[in-house]
């Protein structure tokens, strides 16, 4: 796995484990981050995925995932880990983007979370991607301490509470990464049959 976030590994071997293939994040293997230099969740995402597929000779999964908020003409974007600066905690990025919002109320707040989530083979004769997304809006306050992120402040629309109140099953059943790793693992079962 292509990341180092230990809130993305958790929920993404909860994901793909009915594959029976084991999840080992990158930096096990020594492996660094790339650098991501693209302009869109795909192309970080197939950066990631390359880099760490010719690191370790292994097929390689990768997400690009961030928060889209229409209110702030899109941003933070493909920088939302990075949104508060290059070393920023969650809630470092939580505090800056609900000081960019201020006092706009929740109507105008729709944001949505994207996720690019690809398969290359070091190889890179197969690569593959699914994308998805899950529109919400941002709170004025944080509520729970679940997840990671940005999930404090985002309202899932479906359970009206904020993403970090789900249990992990009902966030994955719901959330862009979900969506987007079950698409990419239909594709490898598709692909590999």
């Amino acid at each position: 796995m292509a990341s180092g976030n230990p809130g993305k590994i958790r929920e993404i071997a909860r994901l793909l484990s009915d594959l029976g293939i084991d999840i080992v994040a990158q930096s096990a293997l020594g492996v660094d981050d790339a650098d991501e230099t693209g302009k869109t969740f795909a192309e970080n995402a197939f950066i990631k995925a390359r880099h760490a597929a010719a690191a370790t000779g292994l097929p390689a999964i990768a997400d690009d995932s961030g928060l889209v908020v229409d209110a702030l003409d899109g941003a933070p974007g493909i920088y939302s880990a990075r949104y508060a600066g290059p070393d920023a905690s969650d809630d470092m990025n939580i505090d800056k983007l609900l000081a960019a919002l201020g006092d706009v109320e929740i109507p105008a707040r729709g944001a949505a979370f994207h996720c690019a989530a690809t398969f290359v083979t070091p190889d890179d004769e197969t690569a593959l991607i699914c994308e998805a997304q899950w529109c919400g809006a941002i709170l004025q306050a944080r509520q729970g301490d679940g997840g990671f992120g940005y999930d404090p402040v985002f309202l899932d629309p479906e359970s009206g509470a904020s993403s970090a109140l789900l249990t992990p099953q009902q966030k994955n059943a719901r959330s862009h990464r979900g969506k987007a790793l079950r698409g990419l693992v239909a594709l490898i079962r598709e692909h590999f049959s």
